[in-house]
């Protein structure tokens, strides 16, 4: 059985794409936080293939829970909950999660909760500089996702304000990288180039920048396409790519629409905090114009350290310590991925009915089950 702490002990799993992540937090503070990363398997086809991400998952997944207990230094009987990303996500990958998640859960008699990934993203801040305001505007950016959100609690409401129309920035990163044969993934290698590039050296576009435009909402696709035709035509002509000036004038294009709208939604709900994660908030440029924009507006930046913006098992279970915490509805048996979970729905509540209290013995006639637990996990 778990020891009453104020604080509680937390497990997170992330499965979302091609990392398997597992954390494990004490309230705010961390513990421990395990990866394991399969994108040397997908470099090769250029992007991530779900069913080598899904197969990766479930090799890693033992082996990486137990590390981080191991890491953590604490017992899988301690813990007072397990957290699970249900979605958004790659369905394949998510299930990885959700069914492992469960299966410990299960075993342990601990109440179990899937989260959003989106969410997620957010809540990780907690673990680097405490307590999110509340209300929080958070401009999450990654691989596949691009959004502009407003939350007033972690747990129950998160508000999309904005979103990508089509590319998310890290999509375009990658997309960019591959017609310049820079490799996969796109965003690491472009921030590196950039650093010895010139920004103004190609005026490439600001989508949806427009007076008429959604104040909020992203689009990457176009810019993509014109520094794509733009190499193009250089080829054509059988001129030298200046790689680096172009690395560096596509990366000011997206962090300089990302961060400028960033601050307009802060001005205009009148929030005076900006958090930024997600991937592609490591990248060294988006951080530092953001810091400048950001002063300049008298806005205060939260941004975690880069490896606590790609995906990991930490930000699961910081949602999910912030779940057990405010006493939200722990998910039921039947929980499932849900690819497309809406950012509105931070959890999954299950029926009380169908999921024990994390420290009842509903299960204690199941001989099979109670030699599991001792076994195991003591």
């Amino acid at each position: 059985m778990a020891d009453h702490r104020d604080e509680p002990l937390v497990l997170g799993i992330e499965t979302s794409c091609d990392e398997t992540g597992v954390g494990i937090v004490h309230g705010t503070t961390l513990l421990a936080d395990a990866v394991a990363s399969s994108v040397d398997e997908h470099a090769r086809f250029g992007g991530v293939v779900p069913e080598v991400a899904s197969r990766a998952h479930l090799e890693a997944m033992v082996a990486t829970i137990e590390r981080a207990l191991t890491d953590a230094g604490v017992k899988a009987r301690d813990l007072d909950g397990m957290a699970v990303t249900a979605g958004p996500g790659l369905a394949g990958a998510l299930l990885v999660g959700v069914t492992a998640a469960k299966a410990y859960a299960y075993a342990l008699g601990k109440p179990l909760y899937g989260v959003n990934h989106l969410a997620s993203h957010i809540c990780v801040d907690q673990l680097e500089h405490g307590r999110l305001p509340e209300p929080t505007m958070a401009l999450l950016v990654s691989g596949g996702h691009s959004s502009l959100l407003l939350s007033s609690d972690i747990t129950s409401d998160v508000r999309p304000l904005g979103a990508t129309i089509d590319d998310a920035a890290g999509e375009a990163f990658d997309k960019i990288a591959r017609v310049l044969q820079l490799g996969f993934p796109g965003g690491p290698v472009i921030d590196r180039l950039a650093r010895e590039g010139d920004p103004e050296a190609i005026a490439f576009p600001r989508g949806l920048t427009g007076p008429r435009d959604a104040a909020y909402d992203f689009s990457f696709s176009g810019l993509k396409t014109a520094v794509a035709r733009w190499i193009e035509a250089k080829r054509a002509a059988g001129e030298e790519i200046p790689v680096r000036d172009v690395a560096a004038s596509f990366q000011e294009a997206v962090v300089d629409v990302l961060t400028r709208k960033a601050v307009r939604a802060c001005k205009d709900e009148g929030v005076d905090h900006l958090m930024i994660g997600g991937g592609v908030a490591a990248n060294s440029r988006l951080r530092a114009l953001a810091e400048e924009r950001c002063e300049r507006a008298g806005i205060r930046l939260r941004v975690p350290r880069p490896g606590l913006c790609t995906d990991n098992g930490a930000m699961v279970a910081a949602l999910g310590a912030e779940m057990v915490a405010r006493n939200r509805a722990a998910s039921d048996w039947q929980l499932s991925a849900d690819s497309s979970l809406p950012v509105t729905e931070t959890h999954v509540p299950g029926d009380a009915h169908l999921h024990p209290h994390p420290h009842s013995h509903a299960h204690s006639h199941d001989h099979v089950h109670e030699t599991a637990k001792d076994n195991l996990y003591s």
